[in-house]
């Protein structure tokens, strides 16, 4: 009887040492938790919920690096936003922005990286093949031209400007000069209602930051809206 109650005795005393190590390592585990989840919320725009400038750019360069020629760089202008702030108020015009980033999101998938880089400006690196590529961007244009519709019930009119650069039309997978060829063609095609595809001629237009010199935004602090 005695050398059974030791036995339970020493499985009670390992059980207690297991519970009490484990204490610490489950509030580590709670603590890493929550600290991974306030990492990623730093990446992250509040509003979209899309990536921030270096959070974008650095999946974005790992994309590049990856897929090569098979990759293309999205830039995505609002157009008439400014009227929306001033005609529906902020609350519409955040509602736009959620709906817009809901949607490149939607469209490209979660392997892409798509980022709010200021303002009504978005841009997207994603892996798209040259088969196929101009029915996807043409899907894109469709989905960010149909109509946002607030909570209060009324319908919001919106547009967006596409310009779209490849590896395989630039001759490089630079990030920089992606985006200042996508950023050049979307100028060349605002307002057309299509996604506008760049040529190596929009590679040599001068940039700050990445994006088109002479742009809104693109004096301010030496960097772009």
């Amino acid at each position: 009887m005695s050398s059974l109650l030791r036995v339970h005795g020493r499985i009670g005393q390992r059980t207690l040492l297991l519970t009490t190590a484990a204490v610490p390592l489950t509030g580590w585990a709670v603590h890493a938790v929550t600290l991974h989840k306030q990492l990623a919320a730093t990446k992250r725009d509040p509003l979209t919920g899309l990536l921030r400038r270096d959070a974008y750019t650095a999946r974005a360069r790992r994309l590049l690096a990856r897929h090569g020629d098979d990759t293309a760089l999205v830039m995505v202008d609002a157009d008439h936003f400014k009227a929306v702030n001033d005609t529906m108020g902020h609350p519409a015009g955040d509602a736009v922005l959620t709906a817009f980033g809901a949607r490149l999101s939607a469209w490209a998938g979660p392997r892409a990286s798509v980022g709010r880089l200021g303002g009504d400006e978005f841009a997207v690196v994603l892996e798209l093949p040259a088969t196929g590529r101009e029915q996807r961007l043409a899907q894109l244009v469709r989905m960010l031209h149909t109509p946002v519709v607030l909570d209060d019930g009324r319908t919001v009119d919106v547009a967006a400007s596409v310009g779209a650069a490849t590896p395989d039309a630039i001759g490089t997978r630079d990030l920089t000069a992606l985006q200042r060829a996508a950023d050049a063609a979307l100028y060349d095609g605002k307002h057309s209602g299509r996604a506008h595809l760049a040529t190596a001629a929009h590679a040599t237009v001068p940039s700050i930051n990445g994006r088109r010199t002479g742009r809104p935004g693109t004096g301010l602090w030496g960097r772009a809206a």
